[in-house]
Parts: structure tokens; sequence; C-alpha cells
């Protein structure tokens, strides 16, 4: 029994709670009611209408009014003049009033003056007091009246029937016109306007308010609680703190409302689906790669560092990393397209993945670089896994669309705790050491060396000073005398690039040997302003010397960066306008690997230097991998042989082979040959009887600076036989 009445206890608490909190939302929205400038635009609407209806029927009922007054003011005339004019009896002709009885009415009464007509002939009998405007000479005439324009007096005829109404045996045949005081009847319709007026605010105030609580409680109510609503999803979409409706659902508006609630709620649970979707694709695109599906270097390295935290200080746990590059990736895009390659790149992943044990963390790092790190111990060495993951990427060839291709890979090693305990520092030893190990020929392991961390160290200081050093005017240009076999005389001369290092030493410096720097600039991309440099710069001093008489050629080495990245052809057609140096004393010389990427595109560019009228030869012929067939296309004058061949011809069949084919090479295509690295009398001896056309090297001259090349052109008397032996 006790639990029955504590459970209708706690319902109807329920009940009284729930009551409660409806009224207190009711009470809450109709205090929000009053506040509502919608609100207030209907309450205003309402009131002004029923005020324009009300004030529309006053203008209708006013004139009424005025004439119910005059009326009145008529009666009361009437029962004035009525006692006193039919008292009198006698002569029909003879006055009805006396002028005492006249002077009596005129002050004690509304009358202000008096005029009486004889009903037979409408003669005037008599008149007292003001005088009456109206006058009486028919039957129409008694019909009339008159109120003035101010309201300040009334004019009436009173005819024999109303003097005589009530009394028909004392018949009086008069016409009396009246003149009244009708000042009291402008009072009476001010006092009947604001009356009105009055009640008409007070209706219209009243049906307003009901009509505004009962709009209120059916509509405005709920409006505002549907704005609420809104407003709540709008300030927190994904979670909106909405109350349950109050509201019946069994009108429009009410289920309008469950439907808004229905909508808020869906929306909110579409959001929270929504956002925890990109949640995961961003999570997925931050840290993983989307070709492979293999975590990427920012979760690589979280993971690495987890990793770290849970070896702890004692850094007892070892991890080899290992970082590799597919070697020659770019030839395969560039050749096979980039839907072989991302095959390629995917299978790499997959086999790395698939053979590789659960502990390990494989990641693609970059564009063909995978990382690898996984646990080591006495029986697995860190090379032991390098040496793994190699044998993985090399051995078993790729097969993509019936297509095998044999991949081959650089590998860099770096070990934790030994190469680095933190996360992003041993990661970059292991890059350092496949720099090395791409640098050392490719397709190799390297594992990381702190010489190795010097090395670039260096690299970096070494470009930084080379920047400076093109900033502040330090490179220089040398030039190598180029000279004609058969007659001896000098034709052209080499730029060649120098660079004087300032130090704090004795000596104040040291030069840097291209073969040192020019890669450098090459990597970073200097070597495009580099070369423009020692273009116009070429271009002034070639310029300097045809003005001095010397018409001789200047050749300049154009770099495969240089060639693909600038506008070659606009810079040269620039440079040489602006120098004023004829074309034909260019010679541009690119190297036969710098074009090689992209036939077309060279053969293009070639024609419209040719076109210009500069010089093109081919620089170090042999060592690269042009083929014949494109040779024929480039619209060259010159082929120029490597100097490794040269040197080694007279001790080496192979190499004077190589050097006697390219000579008689260029002459089948009509081009000019020139060689390079002649240094002794009998590699000239051997070049004149092979019938290479153009020579150069220290026999004749080292590369000097202009000064000294002016000197050697102006001194020098063509013939060959003055550089003895």
């Amino acid at each position: 029994m006790m639990n029955s009445m504590d459970g209708l206890s706690s319902a109807g608490a329920s009940a009284k709670k729930k009551i409660s909190s409806d009224l207190g939302v009711i009470t809450s929205s109709s205090a929000k009611i009053w506040q509502s400038r919608l609100s207030w635009r209907i309450m205003l609407a309402v009131f002004m209408t029923i005020l324009a209806i009300q004030v529309s029927v006053l203008s209708l009922t006013i004139k009424n009014e005025e004439k119910s007054q005059l009326a009145t003011l008529r009666e009361t005339a009437r029962q004035v003049i009525s006692p006193s004019v039919m008292g009198v009896k006698g002569d029909p002709l003879s006055p009805p009033l006396t002028q005492e009885t006249a002077n009596r009415i005129i002050n004690t009464s509304i009358v202000d003056g008096v005029a009486v007509y004889s009903s037979r002939d409408f003669a005037v009998i008599s008149l007292h007091g003001d005088p009456v405007g109206l006058r009486v000479a028919s039957l129409a005439d008694a019909m009339n009246e008159y109120y003035s324009g101010d309201g300040s007096f009334y004019e009436i005829v009173l005819r024999p029937s109303e003097i005589n109404q009530g009394n028909g045996d004392n018949f009086q045949p008069y016409y009396v016109a009246l003149k009244l005081d009708s000042t009291n009847i402008g009072h009476a319709l001010r006092n009947y306007v604001w009356h009105s007026i009055t009640v008409m605010f007070l209706l219209s105030a009243f049906v307003t308010t009901v009509l505004m609580v009962a709009l209120g409680r059916w509509l405005l109510e709920p409006i505002l609680f549907m704005r609420d609503n809104l407003h709540e999803a709008s300030r927190n979409p994904e979670s909106p703190q909405i109350k349950d409706s109050p509201f019946s659902e069994a009108d429009e508006i009410g289920s309008a409302i469950k439907i808004a609630q229905n909508l808020i709620r869906q929306n909110a649970e579409n959001i929270r689906q929504i956002k925890s979707a990109a949640q995961d694709q961003i999570h997925k695109l931050a840290y993983y790669d989307n070709l492979t599906g293999l975590p990427n270097r920012i979760l690589f390295l979280q993971k690495l560092a987890e990793i770290i935290r849970a070896a702890g200080e004692a850094q007892s746990k070892r991890h080899a990393i290992v970082t590799l590059d597919l070697d020659h990736f770019k030839d395969i895009n560039d050749t096979m397209g980039h839907s072989i390659g991302d095959t390629i790149l995917r299978a790499v992943g997959k086999r790395l993945r698939a053979a590789l044990p659960e502990q390990a963390i494989v990641a693609r790092t970059g564009e063909d670089e995978f990382a690898i790190t996984m646990p080591v111990s006495d029986t697995i060495t860190p090379k032991d896994v390098a040496e793994k993951v190699h044998g993985l990427v090399k051995g078993e060839p790729f097969k993509v669309f019936n297509q095998t291709f044999q991949v081959r890979c650089s590998i860099g090693l770096a070990t934790y705790p030994d190469n680095g305990t933190d996360p992003d520092h041993v990661l970059k030893n292991a890059d350092i050491a496949l720099n090395r190990a791409k640098e050392d020929g490719r397709d190799t392991i390297r594992e990381y060396l702190a010489d190795f961390d010097r090395a670039v160290q260096q690299r970096f200081q070494l470009l930084n000073d080379l920047r400076e050093a093109i900033d502040n005017d330090e490179l220089a240009l040398y030039y190598q005398p180029q000279l004609d076999l058969k007659t001896g005389r000098v034709i052209g001369a080499e730029a060649l690039l120098r660079w004087f290092r300032r130090d704090n030493s004795k000596e104040g410096g040291s030069f840097i040997s291209p073969a040192v720097f020019v890669p450098v600039a090459e990597q970073s991309g200097l070597v495009v302003p580099m070369g423009e440099w020692v273009m116009k710069t070429a271009c002034k001093t070639a310029r300097s010397w045809l003005d001095q008489g010397i018409d001789i050629r200047v050749a300049v080495n154009v770099s495969g960066a240089q060639f693909q990245q600038s506008d070659l052809v606009a810079y040269t057609r620039k440079v040489l306008e602006e120098t004023g140096l004829p074309a034909r004393n260019l010679e541009l010389e690119v190297t036969e690997s710098a074009f090689m990427n992209d036939v077309q595109a060279t053969i293009g560019t070639l024609n419209e230097l040719h076109a210009m009228g500069v010089e093109l030869a081919i620089d170090d012929f042999g060592t690269g991998y042009s083929s014949l067939s494109y040779l024929r296309q480039f619209p060259i004058d010159r082929l120029k042989i490597d100097q490794s061949f040269i040197k080694n011809a007279l001790d080496n069949q192979d190499d004077a082979s190589i050097a006697r084919t390219i000579v008689a090479l260029g002459h089948s295509l009509n081009l000019r040959v020139i060689a390079e690295g002649v240094e002794t009398k009998e590699h000239e001896s051997f070049l004149v009887r092979e019938l290479c056309d153009e020579v150069q090297g220290y026999r004749y001259s080292r590369p000097v600076p202009n000064e000294k090349f002016i000197e050697f052109v102006t001194g020098y008397k063509g013939d060959l036989t003055t550089f003895g032996a």
C-alpha cells in the first residue's frame, strides 16, 4: 500500500513538474510576446485598423449629432415662443408679442431676435431684438433655416402649425422667424467628439489586447518557441539543447514545430556523422599516403617518437631506420607514364609491408622514397634489415600491364639510439646516408657516418658562400683560346667560370674548383642565374674584343637546368641586343645529356637559336647517350671531343678509335670538330693526322683572365710551332 502511495506521489510530482515546466515555458513566451517587434507591429496594425474604422463611423455620425442638436435647439425655441404667442387674442394683424414680452424672451432665453409675419399676406407685423436674416415672403420661405459658419447663431422659421402644436382651439396665424444663440452646439459637438474618441480608443485598446492575447497564445508564442529552437540549432548545430514542444500537434503551428524539431535533430545527427567521417578522412589525409595507403612522413615520425618514448631513458632497445629511394624512377614516369609509376610504387609498398615483420613500420615519405623502422637485436643487425629491404626491392621484377620492370634502389641506414635520439634527427641522418648512397653510384647501401654530416654541413656552407659570391659579384670569367689546326690562327675562346672564395687566410682566399661548386649550383637552382651572368659577361667581353679588332667567337657553356628551366632563346636575344655583339660571335655549348629528356622541344629551341645566327656545339661528345638519328636533326655547327679521349688517345687504342670516329662522324654530318685537352705536341700531331678541325688545351694556353687573353691574342703570330714541344 505504501509503495502504491509512493508511486502515486511520484507520478503526481512528475505531472506537477511537467505542468509547472509547461507553464513556465508559456509564461516566458508570454513575456517575450510583448518584447517581440513582430508583436508590436501586429498590435499597432490592429489598433490603427480598429481606430480608423471607428473614426470613419464618427465622421458619418457627427452630422447626425449636429442635426440632432439643432433640432433640440429648434424645439427649445418653439417651447419659448409658442406660449407667448398663443396667449394673445385679438386682431390677427396686431403684434402677437408686446415689446415687454419680447424683451423678456430675448433676455432670458436662447432667442436673440424675433420677426413676426402674417400668414395671410406674409406682411411683417413686428420685429424685436437682433435682426433676423431670414425673410418670409412665401410658403417656400417658411421651410428655410440658416446655421452660421462659425456656429454662433441659428435662424429658423416657426410655422403656424408648430406654434399652435397641441392647441387647435386657439389657432394663431403667424410665421415667426427667430435668430437663436447656437454657441452651445459647438461645445456639445466637441464634447461628443472627445467622448466618442475616448470610447473608440478604449475599445480599440481592449479589442487589440484581446486579439493579441489570442494571437500570442495561438500564433506568436509558437513562432517564438520555434525561433528559440532554430537559434539554439544555429548556435550549437551538432548538439542543440531544444525543449519539448508544449503546443498541441493537432493544429498547423504545433505540427510545424514538431516537424522543425525533428529536422533539427536529424540535422544534428547528420552533422555528427559527417564530422566524424570528415575527421577520419582528414586524419587519413594528414597521416597516410593516398597512393599506397602506408603511413606518411608525419605519422612515421610520430610512431618513431612513440618508440623512443617507450624505450625510456635506458635506451636499451635499438631500432634500425632505413630510407630508400627508387633509382631513376623519374625516367619511368617520363617514358612510361605516371600510371605505370604509381602502380610500381603501390607494388613496392605492398611488397615491403607483406615481407617485413608485423612490428616493422613502413611509410612512404616522398615521391619515390620509403622509410622503414623495426627493432634489431644481436641476431638481427641494422645492416641485416637494410640488406633485406634492398633485396626485397631489387629481387623479383615488378610486372605491370604485361611489362616487366627491374627496379633498383639506394638505401640509407641509421640506428636509434646510436645515430640520434630524436625522431627528426635520426631520420635526417638516414636521409644523409641515402644521399651518400646515391652519390656513390646508386643501387647500394650506406650506413650513416659522422663524416657524412660534416660533408653536408660543408656543402651547405659552400652553397651559402656561393650565393654571397653571386650577390657580391665575386665570380670571374677566364678565357681559353681555341685555334684552327689548319691555319694556326685563334678563332675563338671558351669562357670558363672561376670563383676565388675569400677567407681570413694569409693568401686572402683560394680558388674553388668548378667541379666542386657547379654541382652544388645545379642542385640548388643557382646554376640558372649564374649561367645568365656568365652569358652576359662573356658577350660584353667579346664585344670589347671586337672593338679592339679581335673578331673571334666566345663559347659559353649552357647547363641542362638553364636549357630546360629558363627561356634560353629570349634571354640570348636580349643579351645580344644589350651588348651589341653579333650573333655569329657567340657559341653555346650544351652537353648531349642536357637536352635528351625532351628531344622535340630541344630541336625547336636549337632551331630558334640557330636562326638568330648563334653557333651551337655539343660539348663532351661521346660521353653521353645521344642517338645518331636525333643528332642529324640538331642544327649544330660543331662537335667537341671530350678531353678524356684526347688525353689517353696516344696510349689507349679504344680512346684513339673513339676520337677518330667522332672526327669522321662530324665530317660526315658536315660539322666541324674541336678537341679539348690538347696538352702536348703528340696530341696535336694525332689530331692533325685525323683531320680534326680545331683544338684547345694547355699546349696553347691555360684559361686566363681577359687582360692576359688579349695579350695572348695580340702577341700570337699564328704559328703553331711556336708553342714548342
